[in-house]
């Protein structure tokens, strides 16, 4: 069984009832404890004319902790981090979420996958796709008689 078995498998949709399929899915998956001890990030989706952005709360985390795959138009962003922890500290509250976690995105058709970035700031890991010429929007002239 992979190590990296997602918690929560993210898809870009933009349905309300796939989304609501997925999270009972994942919650279900949870219950069998299917996941793990895996966590999943959250993360925004959006894209404008020019590409296709993909942004996750990653706070405190290093980008060598961070692992980011393309595969069949599936990017996964996965990453395990584990915070030192002395005998001599008790939590009372512990809600920064570490160990494993993964992410997977099906991309859409009109990203150029072969020119994505991604940059680590502020604690916001954001991959961009730029799109691919013919998906951007462009104007037709009407020519007059």
């Amino acid at each position: 069984m992979n190590s990296y078995l997602p918690s929560v498998i993210s898809s870009v949709r933009t349905d309300e009832f796939d989304r609501q399929i997925d999270q009972l899915f994942n919650e279900a998956m949870r219950a069998f404890g299917v996941s793990d001890g895996l966590w999943a990030p959250d993360c925004n989706v959006w894209e404008d004319d020019n590409g296709f952005y993909i942004q996750m709360a990653l706070p405190g985390w290093e980008p060598k902790d961070i692992t980011l795959e393309m595969n069949n138009q599936v990017l996964t962003i996965k990453g395990e981090r584990n915070m030192q922890q002395s005998d001599a500290q008790t939590y009372h509250l512990r809600e920064i979420a570490e160990g494993r976690f993964a992410r997977f995105f099906k991309l859409p058709a009109f990203v150029d996958q072969d020119k994505a970035s991604a940059t680590h700031k502020h604690g916001l890991l954001t991959v961009t796709f730029p799109k691919k010429e013919e998906a951007k929007p462009r104007q037709i002239l009407i020519q007059g008689s």
